[in-house]
């Protein structure tokens, strides 16, 4: 056993010397972990203008002002969603390219699609931005108010009774469906390509009845160019406290909420993904955030983390079940 002496200005310099050095190794780490350390992409798969468009636009005024760092919105519509998916699974795991994804995109095109290029685990979900019931709704031309009455004129006019979607498999379509067998009818399927068209047929005559989204129909309903017969949430909605539920019409099993909300690769570091979170709960929970979203009809969960991924795991075992039962397949 030996010691080896050294003198106050050797210690000095081996001191400086790792300090350095960590200096060194500690500087690539911290860079990786940076968020953000670019401007940052919220890919939104569908048109600009839309509803998940402008829940896009209000995050990204948050997010911003939160980090200070730049948010940009960029459109990419078209197959449901999956083109916006496929690019932020292209793009660099580095936490600079998000996807903004629905409820629809999310829970339900995996068991509609066959040849996805993505897969739901290669995204760690964020947090639920959003939250809203569906309504169905009727044209005032059909002599119902109720469930009851639907079911008793839908069944003694098979010509007339048809239900619209916003579009083909999403839960507008689904429900629709569901509805038809439990009320034994036998009503045509009607896909629109969004809301908007649907709701134009709708307030037409073209189509007389189907479920859409409770924004687009507030007004409509509120003027009386539409008749809303019942919502999809297990409890009145306050946008329409008057309105029942499917639940309480004895439909518990048909209650569904459609959302929006933020994923991000999950081949992100960790600590990256960990800033995306904090920084998404952050924004979505302040009073600008809600209030924006509030007047447009939504309300806005508190949702995030292990708590929206165990919310799509329950939603996408339910819509595969669905989806199996229409025997439904999307165009690729």
């Amino acid at each position: 056993m030996y010691t080896i002496l050294s003198s106050p200005s050797t210690t000095r310099l081996a001191r400086t010397a790792w300090l350095a050095l960590a200096a060194a190794c500690a500087a690539p780490l911290a860079l990786a972990q940076a968020w953000p350390g670019k401007a940052v992409t919220l890919v939104v798969g569908t048109p600009a203008g839309g509803s998940v468009d402008v829940y896009a636009r209000a995050l990204a005024d948050q997010l911003a002002r939160q980090t200070g760092g730049t948010f940009i919105v960029e459109n990419k519509a078209g197959a449901n969603g999956n083109l916006s998916a496929d690019q932020v699974h292209a793009a660099a795991p580095d936490g600079h390219t998000l996807w903004i994804s629905t409820q629809a995109m999310f829970t339900i095109n995996p068991s509609v699609y066959g040849n996805l290029r993505w897969k739901q685990s290669d995204f760690k979900p964020i947090a639920k931005g959003i939250e809203s019931p569906l309504v169905l709704v009727t044209h005032p031309s059909v002599p119902a108010r109720t469930l009851a009455e639907l079911a008793k004129w839908a069944a003694a006019n098979p010509k007339k009774a048809a239900y619209a979607s916003f579009s083909p498999g999403t839960p507008s379509h689904f429900l629709g469906f569901q509805l038809n067998e439990r009320l034994k009818l036998d009503m045509v399927h009607i896909p629109y390509k969004g809301s908007a068209p649907q709701i134009a047929d709708l307030l037409g005559g073209q189509v007389l009845l189907g479920f859409t989204q409770l924004q687009a129909a507030l007004p409509q309903v509120q003027a009386g160019k539409l008749n809303a017969i019942a919502v999809t949430s297990r409890e009145r909605t306050r946008f329409m406290p008057e309105v029942p539920t499917l639940a309480e019409l004895g439909h518990p099993d048909l209650s569904s909420t459609v959302w929006f909300g933020v994923v991000a690769p999950s081949a992100a570091p960790k600590a990256v993904l960990d800033q995306i979170m904090a920084a998404a709960v952050k924004a979505q929970a302040t009073p600008e955030f809600k209030a924006r979203l509030e007047a447009q009809g939504f309300d806005v969960p508190q949702e995030n983390g292990d708590a929206f991924a165990a919310t799509i795991a329950a939603e996408t075992a339910r819509w595969a079940q669905v989806v199996k039962a229409t025997g439904f397949r999307a165009n690729e």
